[in-house]
């Protein structure tokens, strides 16, 4: 099984990483869809696709405009997008709001279920705390692999038994130890407090991400600190795929 890390970035683009979408081709599914989310119709070409969205921030919803013409076209033959209710009734209201973006594409806006049933698998979700809200989400292949996609949160330790034993952990990273003091205003994730999570909840793999976009450099986290922590970390990068 494949997963496309399609953008790594948060809050803004810059010139190395687009804003947050993961995409499981093989599955149909996206977690998120923010400025990267424009990668998703050459990938996901032929197939219904379901988009699954942790909040309603801009860096991570803007992108579901750019899936107007794949779906006007059947490029992408039907698009579902699952989220909170007050997420979607974000989405709907503001982001397509007819004086910001007047031709809504034509999307299925679905109430996240508890549980989701997919082609050889289940998808679970969990609370999450940043402002405003945010959720994470687990797969879980009737094969036994599984993978996390967890961002736009403190690695508080709250979602540890969530996590539990994942064979992939994609985690946001937004800050390096020497930020760690703005966490807890911001709600995002130093570097020590994610790679102790992964230890601690017995992960198999861990890649960062939702990266500081003042941070393009080859190191913006400190990955040897990551490292001396969990040892199987990595710096995640737009268009790498992994596979679980």
């Amino acid at each position: 099984m494949k997963l496309v890390l399609l953008g790594t970035g948060g809050f803004h683009p810059n010139e190395r990483r687009h804003t947050a979408c993961v995409a499981l081709p093989e599955l149909g599914i996206a977690f998120d869809a923010g400025t990267s989310a424009f990668r998703l119709a050459e990938r996901m070409r032929g197939r219904d696709l379901q988009i699954f969205l942790t909040h309603a921030h801009l860096d991570h919803i803007c992108g579901l405009t750019f899936l107007l013409v794949p779906l006007m076209q059947n490029e992408i033959p039907s698009c579902k997008v699952h989220a909170l209710p007050e997420t979607l009734d974000a989405v709907r209201r503001h982001l397509f709001s007819q004086p910001i973006f007047p031709v809504l594409p034509r999307f299925d806006f679905v109430p996240l279920a508890e549980r989701v049933e997919l082609p050889g698998g289940v998808l679970t979700w969990t609370p999450l705390r940043h402002p405003g809200g945010s959720v994470g989400y687990r797969i879980d292949l009737h094969n036994g692999r599984s993978m996390a996609y967890i961002t736009d949160t403190l690695a508080d330790g709250s979602y540890t038994a969530f996590l539990r034993g994942v064979d992939v952990l994609v985690h946001e990273c937004y800050f390096p130890d020497a930020l760690a003091e703005w966490c807890e205003p911001t709600g995002h994730s130093h570097t020590s407090q994610v790679a102790k999570l992964a230890r601690e909840s017995d992960v198999g793999r861990l890649y960062l991400t939702h990266i500081d976009p003042r941070r393009p450099d080859d190191d913006p986290v400190g990955l040897a600190t990551a490292r001396s922590i969990f040892p199987d970390t990595t710096l995640a990068e737009d268009l790498m795929e992994v596979e679980w």
